[in-house]
């Protein structure tokens, strides 16, 4: 089994360590918080270190997963990278397109695996509705609506709701579509002045032959909203991404398949294990995060500039 550090155990971070932990691939932590450190050793029964330079140093690790903020993900990864390491960074993988870009040209330098948190790739509803696309049962997909919707936590301060959450159903919509955006459009707000960028957004985006994905954030609505509906040619996939739903209507009728739940993390952490076991391609690559993060910098320019932005990826 791969020995595996986790860089960030707060927020999200406390998830990778169960998960590895539980798959038997959890080594060591880092994390700047000493209180945490205390209490995930205890449970855990693994060494934590405040300093990653520490941990990289001391452990004899085969990869990292970073789930420290946004704002950090570059100057980390490419620590991890350098010291050969192959590397999962949460979503988004960088803050700047650039920064990502240089990431995965030293990625591909060092040889190992670089990939991206889009968890939604492995929700198993997500899994079920690309299975029935493909078996061309409704024909086409046209239209995508999402909805990712939720009060602000007060966790997140270094970016804004698209950076954050939208970032999710932008690749979502890049994996149904199979393919990049041609343009977005984007109207975005904020009314909340504890964090940086907008805390609410309306994303358009555009792909070939008229397919369009409608996107919906914020951090307003009191109630946790996480759904996707699916138009194609002959029918409308509805799916809620908290409890794997997936409805299907059609000239037939409506169908909700049974399927039983299963934790998206522990699918893409299982998943992360199986490339470096073989050295095989992940299914997010390192690409795929930068593109997300230019369509997120496109989508900013549009509703700075009241334009959409065309977009060559």
């Amino acid at each position: 089994m791969p020995k595996i550090g986790v860089v960030g155990v707060g927020g999200w971070g406390k998830n990778h360590l169960r998960v590895l932990n539980d798959l038997g691939a959890l080594s060591c932590f880092c994390d700047t918080d000493e209180v945490k450190i205390k209490i995930f050793e205890e449970r855990y029964q693994v060494k934590g270190y405040k300093r990653l330079d520490d941990m990289l140093k001391n452990e004899k690790l085969d990869a990292v997963t970073i789930c420290t903020p946004s704002s950090t993900h570059y100057e980390i990864a490419e620590k991890t990278i350098k010291s050969g390491l192959d590397t999962f960074v949460e979503k988004p993988l960088t803050y700047k397109s650039i920064e990502g870009e240089r990431l995965v040209e030293l990625a591909k330098e060092k040889n190992v695996i670089l990939t991206v948190g889009f968890i939604e790739r492995f929700n198993p509803a997500i899994i079920e509705l690309k299975n029935l696309l493909k078996s061309g049962k409704l024909g086409e997909p046209l239209l995508l609506e999402l909805h990712r919707e939720n009060v602000w936590t007060g966790k997140v301060k270094d970016v804004g709701v698209i950076m954050d959450t939208s970032v999710h159903d932008i690749d979502t919509a890049r994996w149904i579509f199979e393919e990049e955006p041609k343009l977005t459009f984007a109207r975005t707000g904020k009314v909340l002045n504890e964090h940086e960028g907008p805390d609410f957004a309306a994303i358009t985006l555009g792909f070939s032959n008229q397919k369009t994905a409608f996107i919906v954030a914020n951090w307003l609505t009191p109630k946790k909203i996480r759904e996707l509906e699916v138009v194609c040619i002959r029918g409308i996939v509805t799916i809620d991404f908290i409890t794997q739903e997936l409805r299907i209507d059609s000239d037939e009728g409506t169908i909700i398949p049974r399927k039983k739940w299963e934790e998206p993390l522990l699918i893409e952490l299982k998943d992360f294990i199986r490339c470096i076991k073989e050295r095989s391609e992940p299914m997010v690559k390192g690409l795929d995060g930068v593109n997300v993060t230019k369509i997120v910098e496109a989508s900013m320019i549009s509703h700075e500039t009241g334009s959409p932005i065309y977009l060559n990826l």
